[in-house]
């Protein structure tokens, strides 16, 4: 055999062994390319579903995109495989459940399209500003109407920007450059990012709404955000405004934005998302004063090369023993670990969850957790990030999950603080989590109690107490005086909701009785509470405060 043969055999070999990359979408010829450096890459963008169902079992990792449905049947059929590398940003196509159950790690590109994101809300901005698409149909139509296309100037207006996560501060960043005056509202950014970009905090929406020329939408698809802009919203705002919506189609009420079309309070609106997808008959597209794109937010070469490398940079790093910056989920606790940290997960981020709630400032500046007793002898870490977890999640446009939140903290300016103590009064272990907004420090503590590990929450505003958490939680601050119990009682029964159970913790004192001071209450229910019930309890004379929590 000569040299040449016997080089060739060992690199076939060398190439036998190497991890095998499915492509089951178009991905691009960057993110390919760099596959290709350390994999045995095979490109499938026509395989029918039964051919990928029959094959997949051959493959170590396989990237996607948005086409490609990897549900658990799927991935029952993939022995072999070790990651999941989704090229954009969601991963509702992947049963991540499934993956997470099977040690598959599953990544995304997050960042990959942000740049886009925020170009293409400048387009629409500028082209919603002076009547661009309407005057090109015009005057491709054979009509010179000049004057009907008078348009206003972007600079000296100001721009309400709702949602300050990546592509918020970029919108800002932008139309700053063009003279705007930018005033956002986010709760979840600390004051100084807002400072850094020369841009106004707003401390409600209700100041956003009061002075924008221009309001655009940047925030998260959640139950709280659900028909975000409606009738209500839209009479806060000045007359004339004009509307932009690249983020989530759910952020709007759309008989709503009509009316205020109708009605000449809104003067324009540029939409790029819509609630059902794809569509051709929305009531909208047929208004002079409404630009419309069928969801190109994230749709350019440079975003979809980007997703691309970003995603294959992740597979790569997941099947070579990297870091795996983007996954949406993590590998199990060590097992010498998980013994003792695994069942307070939840806790904290329940913690957390509620802390944020009862905060109610206008911004998150530091999140600080304390782990007292047992738990401290161990790495915490994990436990510290379920905290910021509960913070943050429901309250970014973008995804976060254990791997990306501290990165996102760090972004927003929020800053995370840990501290381990052994020494413990009453419980074996207890964990504190204290949210500070300005100078304002709210402080939740919790620990596991009995041999189930259950929940309990014991102290919120600065009252102590004892309550098993569950799935919802309400919290009432109030005057101590008979028969407030009964009235939370009286106005959940009404609205049918069922008490599970309730804790009071009452402010100490040397007297004998605490009559008359500041008692905080907590009931636990089986279903979620309407804020609407909350306000109504706190308008009764002696309530000071109430907040709701779904875990």
């Amino acid at each position: 055999m000569t040299t040449a043969q016997t080089q060739s055999k060992a690199e076939a070999g060398a190439n036998a062994d190497r991890p095998r990359v499915l492509v089951a979408e178009n991905i691009g010829a960057s993110g390919v390319q760099l596959l290709r450096e350390h994999f045995r890459v095979e490109l499938a963008n026509d395989w029918t579903r039964d051919e990928l169902a029959e094959r997949l079992r051959d493959y170590d990792a396989i990237l996607i995109r948005s086409a490609t449905k990897l549900d658990a049947e799927l991935i029952s059929k993939a022995p072999r495989l070790r990651a999941v590398g989704r090229a954009g940003v969601g991963v509702d196509n992947v049963d991540v459940e499934a993956a997470t159950k099977r040690g598959i790690v599953v990544a995304n590109a997050p960042q990959s399209n942000v740049i886009t994101a925020a170009e293409h809300t400048m387009a629409l901005l500028l082209a919603l500003a002076r009547n661009i698409p309407q005057a090109h149909a015009s005057l491709t139509a054979g009509k010179w109407e000049r004057s009907k296309f008078s348009g206003v100037e972007l600079y000296e207006k100001t721009l309400g920007i709702l949602g300050f996560g990546r592509i918020g501060k970029l919108v800002a960043q932008r139309a700053r450059a063009f003279g705007m005056h930018v005033i956002a509202f986010d709760p979840y950014v600390a004051a100084e990012r807002y400072r850094e970009l020369g841009v106004e905090k707003a401390n409600s929406p209700d100041e956003t709404y009061a002075v924008a020329d221009f309001i655009t939408l940047h925030l998260p698809n959640t139950p709280e955000t659900e028909g975000w802009l409606d009738r209500e919203v839209l009479a806060k705002c000045k007359d004339g405004v004009r509307i932009l919506n690249v983020a989530r189609g759910t952020l709007v009420i759309d008989e709503d934005l009509r009316d205020a079309l109708d009605s000449g309070k809104v003067a324009g609106a540029a939409l790029d998302v819509f609630r059902s997808e794809p569509i051709t008959d929305h009531p909208l597209f047929g208004y002079p004063n409404v630009i419309v794109t069928p969801h190109l937010g994230a749709s350019t070469a440079e975003a979809t090369d980007r997703a691309g490398v970003q995603a294959a940079e992740q597979v790569i790093a997941a099947l070579t023993g990297g870091v795996v910056a983007s996954a949406v989920n993590v590998p199990a606790i060590p097992a010498r670990d998980m013994e003792v940290l695994g069942p307070f997960v939840s806790l904290c981020r329940a913690l957390g969850r509620i802390a944020v709630e009862l905060a109610g400032g206008p911004s998150v500046d530091r999140v600080q957790t304390e782990f007292l007793g047992r738990i401290a002898e161990h790495d915490t870490r994990l436990l510290s990030i379920q905290a910021l977890l509960g913070v943050l999640r429901g309250h970014s446009e973008e995804e976060v999950n254990e791997v990306n939140a501290p990165a996102m903290a760090e972004e927003r300016g929020i800053e995370l603080a840990e501290s381990r103590s052994t020494g413990v009064r009453d419980y074996v272990d207890l964990i504190r989590v204290t949210v500070t907004s300005g100078d304002v420090r709210t402080r939740v503590a919790g620990t596991l109690i009995g041999r189930q590990n259950r929940p309990h929450l014991l102290e919120a505003w600065e009252r102590r107490f004892d309550v098993q958490l569950e799935d919802h939680i309400s919290l009432f601050r109030y005057k101590d005086v008979p028969g407030m119990i009964g009235r939370v009682g009286t106005a959940f029964g009404r609205h049918d909701i069922n008490i599970v159970s309730a804790a009071v913790g009452r402010e100490p004192g040397e007297e004998k009785t605490t009559r008359g001071r500041e008692a905080t209450m907590a009931v636990t229910s089986d279903s979620a509470v309407p804020q609407a019930v909350i306000d109504e309890i706190v308008a009764g004379e002696g309530f000071e405060a109430g907040r709701t929590v779904s875990l």
